[in-house]
């Protein structure tokens, strides 16, 4: 860690980026609700690259599947 005083604001996203390591679950559910709530960076910023996908796959089959 570097000499300077961390600011809330990346104290903040220092904790949330813990968190998505520790509890990638947790991390889906907060990213639904930031979704829900207006914030839609929220929900793919908090799945990865690997629930991105699965979120992509499962719109592209679903749209197969409609027509």
């Amino acid at each position: 860690m570097d000499s300077r005083k961390e600011t809330p604001e990346e104290r903040i996203e220092r904790l949330r980026k813990e968190e998505l390591k520790n509890n990638p679950f947790g991390a889906f559910s907060d990213g639904v609700n930031r979704a829900e709530f207006g914030n839609s960076a929220g929900l793919l910023g908090g799945l990865g690259w690997k629930g991105t996908g699965s979120i992509i796959l499962l719109l592209v089959l679903g749209y197969i599947i409609c027509k």
